[in-house]
């Protein structure tokens, strides 16, 4: 396995819609998937798109979030789909602040469904259909905007809810957690 490099905001790569995975061998979707994981985890990111790693193709991994929406690196499982789609299981959304390996050090706050449906192939083909919600759901609906070219700076609910991490968490976080 390898760590793969990750394409940063303003390459082209980012803002392609990928291609469906049609014909690649197992072996090579495997390989893929098992250098996306470890390019993830290495970042410490929550999930990751194959055009983030210079491949326009319709692949995504992410964190499994069954444990309450908690993240822990001691055996954490990482979930691939191939072709993903999803869809809003109902109106509600949340505006919360999210980040991107392609956009290191940056926050944006973005409107997400809280609740979705998602769906997508293993490697063996097999369909993965399941409900989601809160982190979970907000990963998967970013990921998935990598494969139409979208970043999520593109989304912001204000261009003022943009900016570096740090100076957001200590201005702005901090600020409406003490309210």
């Amino acid at each position: 396995m390898s760590i793969l490099k990750i394409a940063k905001i303003g390459h082209p790569v980012l803002f392609a819609k990928a291609s469906p995975v049609v014909k690649i061998s197992k072996n090579d979707l495997k390989n893929l998937i098992l250098n996306m994981a470890e390019t993830l985890l290495d970042a410490d990111g929550l999930g990751l798109a194959a055009p983030q790693v210079h491949l326009s193709k319709r692949v995504i991994i992410f964190r499994s979030f069954e444990d309450n929406n908690q993240i822990n690196d001691e055996g954490q499982k990482i979930i691939s789909l191939i072709n993903p789609s999803y869809k809003k299981i109902s109106e509600d959304y949340e505006d919360d602040w999210e980040g991107c390996l392609s956009i290191p050090g940056m926050l944006g706050k973005v409107r997400r469904y809280k609740k979705i449906t998602y769906k997508g192939y293993d490697l063996n083909g097999k369909i993965i259909k399941k409900d989601a919600d809160g982190l979970e759901a907000r990963v998967i609906q970013h990921e998935c905007d990598h494969l139409d070219g979208i970043l999520f700076t593109s989304k912001l609910t204000s261009p003022e809810d943009f900016g570096f991490a740090d100076e957001i968490k200590k201005n702005v976080i901090k600020e409406n957690e003490s309210k």
